[in-house]
């Protein structure tokens, strides 16, 4: 679909979804946003619904500032996905073992390894600047660097939530493997240490909402925030890079006699910023639930956790920043749904998947989210969809 722009705003919002589907509430957030000076413009998802200060499934451009609530606290959360030479032929009819494997070889919830986790001794990792990386860590806010051991071991863990690692068949019957985890506590300690200072500025203190507080360029404050924030968001895609591979080391074991090769890994973030110019403008781009869908952009959409997911390729349409959907979108909240669904309506939704199906991931039910197909449907000039997968199991925290 072509997008619609929202009336009444002081600068564009470009909607990729019906205005008249989307609940008052993220319609309101949306306007908030563009009532900062800042702003140059918004572009809305298919997957769009109400966020913390900001909507989920927005793209905030801002010239010289940046609101660091509207990143989140998942900084760098994303997706990583990649192609096997096994197939559906290769998998054995109880998955049930493979499920376990995993769970075994990645620290799920609030987990995180016994020991750090040793870069070298996984299959193809690009250890160059690992060593740089951590070296910068000296570098973090003050406030959060005792977290220093915690956040090594959490290096390679998936944490809770909607994050995921689920092994998935093709339409052709190729077996991928596709994770989805962001910064672990370290990010979240980060992010809120900010959120913190950018609410007590003198410019932040008559917004609509709080939420909305930002760092301003050429400040003590953002420059602290920005070294912060790029770290984080590189710890994001090393943590989902260990977990690759070692969900990588799982599956060589479990399946040596057909000697699995893997594809080059997709990996996108979808909770970041990036410095990106448009019409001659060098804007600060937070896409807070949206992927980068730059022409040739390889992408990840996916679904719930029984509904499947999208390979995808960016169009470059500038008009959307040069983004589009990350996900589904949820269309009731954690609690509404945990109210309205059951265990067992979980399990029914769930059929053919190995997963759990406790009450205590029925608030990632499938039916808390939107039918995917719609939302891919809905945004055919920002992607065109390169494979459509299904999971056959799925790991949750």
């Amino acid at each position: 679909m072509a997008y619609t722009e929202l009336p009444g705003a002081r600068v564009p919002i470009r909607m990729w979804t019906d205005p008249a589907t989307v609940e008052e509430g993220a319609l309101q957030q949306l306007r908030n946003v563009t009532t900062l000076p800042w702003t140059e413009g918004l572009a809305v998802m298919p997957d769009v619904h109400y966020g913390k200060g900001a909507t989920v499934g927005s793209v905030i451009a801002m010239r010289g500032a940046v609101c660091p609530a509207a990143v989140g606290v998942d900084i760098g959360c994303g997706m990583s996905a990649v192609k096997t030479s096994l197939t559906a032929n290769d998998l054995p009819g109880d998955l049930s073992r493979l499920r376990t494997r995993i769970e075994q070889a990645i620290p799920v919830g609030r987990g995180m390894h016994d020991e750090p986790v040793d870069p070298g001794r996984l299959h193809g990792f690009p250890v160059a600047g690992w060593d740089d990386f951590w070296a910068r860590f000296g570098g973090v806010a003050e406030a959060v660097r005792f977290r220093q051991d915690r956040a090594v071991k959490q290096m390679g863990t998936l944490g809770s939530g909607n994050h995921f690692i689920e092994v998935c068949l093709d339409e052709s019957g190729s077996v991928w493997l596709m994770l989805h985890s962001g910064s672990r506590n370290i990010g979240k300690e980060l992010a809120e240490h900010h959120i913190g200072i950018a609410r007590k500025l003198p410019h932040n203190q008559d917004l609509p909402d709080r939420d909305l507080a930002v760092f301003t360029a050429d400040t003590p404050q953002m420059a602290a925030y920005r070294n912060d924030l790029f770290w984080a968001q590189e710890y994001a895609k090393l943590n989902r890079a260990v977990m690759m591979g070692l969900l990588q080391d799982v599956v060589r074991k479990e399946f040596k006699k057909a000697r699995p090769v893997f594809e080059p890994v997709i990996s996108c973030h979808h909770n970041y910023v990036a410095e990106e110019s448009y019409g001659g403008t060098d804007l600060l781009v937070t896409r807070k639930g949206a992927i980068r869908a730059g022409s040739g952009d390889h992408g990840i959409i996916p679904g719930s956790m029984g509904t499947g997911s999208y390979i995808v390729r960016g169009l470059g349409n500038a008009a959307s920043f040069n983004s589009a959907s990350h996900g589904a979108g949820r269309r009731m909240s954690r609690n509404a749904a945990k109210r309205r669904f059951s265990a067992r309506d979980l399990e029914e939704q769930t059929r053919g998947v190995e997963c759990r199906k406790d009450s205590g991931v029925v608030d990632e039910i499938p039916a808390a989210y939107k039918p995917i197909e719609q939302v891919i449907d809905q945004q055919r000039d920002l992607v065109e969809v390169v494979a459509k997968l299904r999971q056959v199991v799925c790991v949750k925290g």
